[in-house]
């Protein structure tokens, strides 16, 4: 009975050394020096912030092949979602990439193992929420950051990230879309005050430039969301100009308050609308501002269609601003000496102005009003377009001076 057993034994050993003998040994899928998760989702991050999405979409799936469980490229597939989202035309793709988006955010979290992993699960929030523009959106990427200012990350372990910093940025972009300039201020400045050097600090500190400009423009005065929308633009439109003039100087009410007879108000209206402002959504603003023939902002006739255009994508530039702006003061004093008060004089105070230039006259009475700015660099820079903040801030300048609140 022993023997039986022994043998038994035996042949069972023999048999399990034999079946496991059969099995296929675990071979690497990615095996080459460069053909690793990590590079292949720091490529794809880069790929994005290039506006490549397929390429990025690709080198995620490669990282997801050589390592399904590396949850980073999940958040980066969601991100790319979230931008085919605003992408698409068609509401049902975009629908579907919605849905994904969320999957990918959502449902993969439990993915995220590591506290780094939650890191870079909590950013992808935020990005996704700010990129999407869903319901409460900005509650959702408040909840992220605050969860992920309670994480202990290593921060040799953010592969692409490299620093937790850059929480503070995307939450600081993420302000900068929900128009809440003066939070978005305060992340850019925290990412500024965590290192001297980092990957997102000069990013940071461009953006905490352009946000500081718009809240000095708004200080003590009320933008409404037209104003605010202009506000973050790099470089602005005559319609854009034309919007802020009558939504933020609200000058339809100060000209006509010029005007003692109403039978005379009455009988102003533009002389025609031009054909590029049929369907353009600031087509009441520019009508008004033709009402008033502000200067510098009339229809010009177009070589091409043989007609007087508006060209209400046509990028001011400094020069014109002050040419407008002038008009604009003129019309509110009713000093038409204004238009002429620097005619003769012999120097410019700008190099890159000289006094008989078409628009001196103007630059010098902005200037010395203080209304706009030249360069630090004594320049005024008068084919330079005009930012939102800048337009602003002249806007505010104006009403200071005029009394107007």
């Amino acid at each position: 009975m022993k023997k039986h057993f022994i043998i038994l034994l035996i042949s069972c050993v023999f048999i399990g050394i034999l079946m496991s003998g059969c099995e296929k040994p675990q071979v690497a899928k990615c095996t080459l020096p460069e053909d690793n998760p990590q590079h292949h989702y720091v490529r794809g991050m880069e790929a994005i912030e290039q506006g490549r999405l397929d390429v990025a979409k690709e080198k995620f799936e490669r990282t997801l092949y050589c390592d399904e469980t590396f949850y980073p490229a999940y958040g980066g597939l969601a991100i790319i979602s979230a931008y085919k989202v605003v992408q698409q035309k068609d509401p049902g793709y975009s629908a579907v990439d919605r849905k994904r988006a969320i999957d990918y955010v959502e449902n993969k979290s439990a993915k995220a193992i590591t506290e780094e992993d939650k890191f870079d699960h909590f950013i992808s929030v935020i990005r996704v929420d700010t990129i999407m523009d869903g319901t409460d959106w900005l509650d959702k990427a408040e909840s992220a950051y605050r969860m992920a200012k309670d994480l202990k990350v290593d921060e040799r372990k953010l592969y692409y990230y490299q620093g937790v910093e850059a929480l503070d940025y995307f939450m600081g972009l993420a302000y900068v879309e929900a128009m809440e300039f003066q939070k978005a201020r305060e992340k850019f400045a925290a990412v500024l005050n965590a290192k001297r050097e980092g990957k997102w600090h000069e990013k940071a500190d461009k953006a905490w430039k352009k946000m500081d400009k718009i809240v000095q423009a708004m200080a003590g005065i009320t933008v409404g969301n037209v104003g605010k929308k202009i506000a973050i633009k790099d470089s602005i439109t005559r319609a854009d100009l034309a919007a802020l003039l009558v939504d933020e100087l609200k000058i339809d009410k100060l000209f006509a308050g010029r005007i003692p007879v109403q039978s005379q108000l009455d009988r102003m209206k533009p002389e025609f609308t031009p054909a590029d402002m049929m369907n353009h959504p600031f087509r009441d603003e520019i009508q008004t501002v033709m009402k008033w023939k502000v200067r510098g902002l009339e229809p010009k006739y177009d070589e091409t269609t043989k007609a007087y255009l508006f060209k209400p994508l046509e990028v001011v530039k400094r020069g014109e601003m002050a040419f407008i702006l002038e008009d604009v003061l003129i019309k509110l004093t009713g000093d038409e000496k204004i238009a002429t008060a620097y005619f003769g004089q012999e120097r410019s105070p700008f190099p890159d102005i000289r006094s008989t230039s078409p628009i001196f006259n103007a630059v010098m009475n902005m200037t010395t009003r203080g209304i706009m700015v030249g360069e630090l660099s004594g320049e005024f820079r008068p084919d330079d377009p005009v930012t939102g903040a800048d337009a602003l801030l002249a806007l505010r300048m104006l009403k200071q001076r005029m009394n107007i609140f």
